[in-house]
């Protein structure tokens, strides 16, 4: 019995560390204390208790069902700031290319931003938008089985800034 505890708190800890090894956790947990940050934080609950909504049109049942998938949100922005790129920059110096994918970058003379993925076994596991400004930075993480078409209705539904350029990945997916 002794080893079996021993084993599940080595198990525990070693899942504990690795999740506090995430370049994107850790860059959270950098600034989750500064005052001059928002920071959005929805967990697989909230998602949990919007899966359980009835609804009779189909769209809506759409949402529903990507809802359910979701097992966190998390965002931080900064604005009104002279240093939106440079956080840009310190966001991506944490990001393993090895780990994530880029699917899209948008520029203009204001602001860059990129989304990446995080795929296994054919699965998006996490998506990611970082985008960077003269005046504005905002960094977002999205976990879960994550169906791009999907997220993109939702983020219509939640007005999630930023996420309007998922619409452009779909179509660009349908060419």
């Amino acid at each position: 019995m002794k080893k079996i505890l021993v084993v599940t708190i080595l198990l525990i800890g070693t899942l504990a560390a690795n999740a506090q090894d995430d370049a994107i956790s850790k860059f959270f947990s950098k600034y989750e204390n500064d005052d001059s940050f928002t920071q959005v934080v929805v967990t697989a609950r909230m998602f949990g208790l919007f899966a359980n909504l009835d609804t009779d049109k189909p769209e809506d049942q759409e949402v529903i069902d990507a809802v359910s998938k979701i097992k966190g949100l998390r965002i931080l922005t900064k604005d009104n700031i002279d240093n939106g790129k440079e956080l840009y920059n310190e966001a991506f110096k944490l990001i393993d290319p090895k780990q994530y994918e880029e699917l899209m970058t948008v520029k203009d003379k204001d602001n860059d931003m990129k989304f990446l993925i995080k795929e296994k076994g054919g699965t998006i596991n996490e998506l990611l938008m970082v985008l960077g400004g003269e005046h504005e930075f905002l960094l977002l993480s999205l976990v879960g089985d994550i169906d791009l078409k999907q997220i993109s209705k939702l983020s219509k539904s939640m007005d999630i800034d930023g996420f309007q350029n998922l619409e452009k990945l779909d179509k660009n997916n349908k060419n």
